[in-house]
């Protein structure tokens, strides 16, 4: 300890190191513990039952071979494709803000024609539906 250090100096050793604040920082905000997440439209039990009773029939004749379920803000789509790799077949929509003019319901082909439109879910997927052809040998 030479004779020009402080008390202060001392204690760290030296006086070349800077003293470090002493106040401690607060402590983080809580977080809310629930976030709501945005509403989405979705297919319900029934609805589903309905579109996988179709989609069914057809992956055993061979017809069609994979799906895809998309959950949006406004509409709820299950696409229907021949092969994976492709542009959907077939898109059965639900669409809320419809419901009240044409109908929740739509079957869309993969050219942007809409083949059916609803409130009755069954009936729309009429026009995708082909019963099952009776074959005399």
């Amino acid at each position: 300890m030479s004779q020009g250090d402080t008390p202060d100096e001392r204690q760290q050793g030296g006086g070349s190191v800077a003293p470090f604040p002493s106040r401690r920082t607060p402590p983080p905000s809580p977080e809310p513990a629930f976030v709501p997440a945005a509403p989405v439209v979705s297919f319900d039990r029934h609805e589903l039952r309905e579109i996988f009773n179709v989609y069914g029939r057809q992956v055993a004749e061979g017809e069609w071979r994979d799906y895809a379920l998309d959950f949006l803000p406004e509409k709820a789509v299950f696409s229907i494709y021949r092969r994976a790799s492709e542009v959907p077949l077939y898109r059965v929509e639900k669409d809320p803000a419809l419901a009240r003019r044409q109908g929740a319901y739509s079957v869309v082909a993969a050219t942007g024609l809409i083949l059916k439109r609803g409130p009755d879910l069954a009936r729309v997927l009429q026009a995708i539906d082909r019963k099952p052809k009776l074959v005399v040998v």
